[in-house]
């Protein structure tokens, strides 16, 4: 069998005949029919008012950050255990982004480690839908509403996911998504801010466009950003969101396959689903049990040599050179989970002899570990 990668793109020829569309309308740029209609879909799709374009979706988080009008000071609580572009767009503004723990069953950030957190300078929690499962906001808008903080949702993987049924994005002030090829929608590059604030929205799409003024052209008032989107790549997320439905149930499929297969496999862990929550598995991830009998990392290693792509969980951002210093002790549900988790393959590609395909080789190595223990 070939190499199974981690993820790879569904593009088929509606997405290219979009995009060639596009090009021959010679708007190429960041002004065209397709980034109107990308935006008006999308802000439908996930149930906002209104929905921005930028060009990635860290631009998208530092955009809602800076909209928030955040200063040197300020304090912005995000998990530990996420990818490092959550951190890197609070300091962007001057902020302190501030670490707290996961829980243990969805990986998300835990309620009780940001109330703690919570001093006199935090202005604002960003909630991270960590592998496509959202996180608990019920608890997380309490506290922010108790305290008189923003919360912006980082949606960047987990399009489609829901929270007592409504999608992920438009539960809070803000909410942020990326568009990255590995993505369950992509534009290659790109990134989308939505929310129901109208104010929130105008300054946001002021701020991407080089705080150029809407009465005076090439008369800017403020400090701005080149953080748009090209009518191309809007093309591509446009014809994509109208198959986004298929995907996420594609997901769940592939899901399905790895708990069929895998599920029952004494001292391993797959992604849960809390009730109340609909988890689009961004990533299929696999968690080893404590003190296993072989290592994540030679897991890994011994499926690369199958054939078999994997990654592992993000490292805890505290634990990294730039932020260490500035952090608190080490998050220790994060940091066990992090050197524990991996993701498997999960393509919407991905049909269940591959996936059978896997689980068996993943089932024979650790077999075979099992029987070397001490």
């Amino acid at each position: 069998m070939k190499f199974i990668p981690v993820s790879e793109p569904s593009i088929t020829q509606n997405e290219i005949a979009s995009v060639v569309k596009a090009l021959k309308s010679g708007w190429v740029s960041s002004l065209g029919e397709y980034i109107i209609q990308f935006e008006q879909r999308f802000a439908q799709y996930i149930g906002t008012r209104y929905a921005l374009t930028t060009s990635n979706g860290t631009t998208a988080l530092h955009l809602a950050l800076q909209v928030l009008g955040l200063r040197q000071g300020d304090e912005v609580i995000v998990p530990d255990m996420t990818f490092v572009a959550t951190a890197n767009a609070v300091s962007y503004t001057g902020a302190k982004p501030v670490f707290v723990d996961i829980d243990p069953e969805t990986w998300c950030i835990d309620p009780q480690s940001v109330q703690k957190a919570i001093t006199s300078r935090t202005k604002a929690i960003i909630p991270v839908h960590i592998y496509g499962h959202p996180a608990h906001m019920d608890q997380l808008l309490k506290i922010a509403h108790r305290h008189h903080l923003y919360v912006i949702e980082d949606c960047a993987e987990a399009h489609g996911a829901e929270y007592q049924r409504k999608r992920v994005g438009g539960l809070a002030d803000m909410g942020v998504f990326s568009f990255y090829g590995n993505k369950i929608i992509t534009t290659g590059e790109g990134g989308m801010i939505v929310t129901n604030n109208l104010q929130f929205y105008k300054k946001a799409k002021f701020l991407k466009d080089q705080a150029m003024s809407d009465h005076r052209r090439y008369w800017h008032t403020n400090i701005g950003y080149n953080y748009r989107m090209t009518n191309v790549q809007a093309a591509l997320g446009l014809a994509q969101l109208r198959r986004i439905r298929t995907f996420i149930q594609k997901k769940r499929m592939i899901f399905q396959w790895y708990k069929k297969w895998l599920g029952d496999f004494e001292g391993i862990k797959l992604n849960s689903e809390q009730n109340g929550s609909q988890n689009v598995y961004w990533m299929v991830c696999l968690v080893l049990e404590k003190n296993f009998w072989i290592s994540r990392d030679q897991l890994m290693r011994k499926l690369k040599a199958k054939g078999i792509d994997t990654r592992p969980f993000f490292y805890p951002i505290s634990q990294m050179k730039m932020y260490n210093k500035k952090s608190k002790p080490i998050n220790s549900i994060a940091r066990s989970i992090s050197q524990r988790g991996m993701n498997l393959p999960c393509s919407v590609n991905l049909n269940e002899q591959q996936v059978m395909f896997i689980c068996q080789k993943i089932k024979e190595i650790l077999t075979k570990a099992s029987r070397r223990k001490p």
